[in-house]
């Protein structure tokens, strides 16, 4: 890896609060000439843009942001949507349960019902804002450290003619809902109707990469994309309708796009992702990297 990729990687996984934002972007700017801050959205995005998105032939994404420390993980099963249903169902139990706890505790205490029912409520949003809004989770190998150290490898590694075909785009507040790409796709929607958008997220925990494609985007580049992101010994590549994989991430929204992740494999599981949002994202496979990186520049090459 480059010299600013093990920068990131070994001082910058933490990105969550403005200050946090702030150093990073700073740092990124001194050795990424051209980087460019677009601030806007509510609430209000920070995304870093290298290149112009209406000239550029492809837009490579990943999101900059990471999350807070959660007590479990943020478990995903792209190919088996209902396992990840059923998972989100289950994780919703505990403040369920809490709340229920206050509800008889407060019930037999205070013996006001109105109380008891607003008691009831702040608990359970207070509950869900420490998730959302608690202490930044300090490793971050994989969501999404590893999705920005593949666009700066892109960036080192792309031919100067072929860097003149992209933009790179470091999309803020992905973990807020995806803000940060809304905004940027609000911003550019007629220029990038037709402009095809590629995304890395979480893609250094597994050896079997999903690229998810949209209707359009797997019309107009199904053939170059499976010339140049084919399996290995090593890495398993599956090409998938996007509308028939679960992988909620900033792809969303754009008509033409690919979404990139790397999954594990089980059997009777089928292919997932886990430990992402807890302290446990510490795998980082500098042969994705590797990989993705070279298969990457092998597409654009063809555009």
């Amino acid at each position: 890896m480059t010299e600013l990729s093990r920068e990131i990687f070994e001082n910058y996984q933490v990105r969550k609060t403005k200050k946090q934002k702030e150093t990073f972007i700073r740092m990124m700017q001194g050795h990424i000439s051209g980087l460019q801050v677009q601030e806007g959205g509510f609430p209000k995005c920070r995304n870093l843009v290298l290149g112009d998105p209406e000239k550029a032939k492809v837009i490579l994404s990943a999101h900059y942001d990471t999350c807070a420390r959660l007590p479990f993980p943020n478990f995903i099963t792209p190919k088996r949507p209902l396992i990840s249903i059923a998972y989100s169902l289950l994780i919703v139990l505990p403040p369920i349960a809490l709340v229920v706890l206050v509800n008889i505790l407060a019930g037999f205490f205070i013996h006001n019902p109105i109380v008891t029912y607003w008691l009831s409520l702040c608990v359970y949003f207070l509950f869900i804002l420490v998730l959302m809004a608690g202490p930044a989770n300090q490793h971050t190998a994989n969501d999404n450290t590893s999705g920005v150290i593949t666009l700066v490898e892109l960036y080192h590694q792309l031919p100067k003619e072929q860097a003149e075909k992209v933009c790179f785009v470091f999309f803020d507040n992905e973990e807020q809902g995806l803000l940060g790409s809304g905004y940027f796709r609000r911003k550019y929607k007629s220029a990038i109707r037709d402009k095809l958008l590629i995304n890395f997220d979480c893609v250094s925990d597994g050896d079997h990469f999903l690229l998810g494609i949209t209707k359009k985007a797997n019309r107009k580049y199904h053939v170059p994309l499976a010339r140049s992101f084919t399996s290995t010994e090593d890495k398993k590549v599956m090409l998938e309708n996007l509308k028939k994989v679960y992988y909620p991430s900033d792809q969303a929204g754009f008509p033409v796009a690919i979404a990139v992740a790397a999954l594990k494999h089980k059997k009777g599981i089928g292919y997932y992702m886990d430990r992402i949002h807890t302290k446990r994202d510490t795998n980082f496979d500098e042969s994705n990297i590797t990989y993705l990186t070279q298969r990457t520049i092998q597409f654009i090459e063809t555009l």
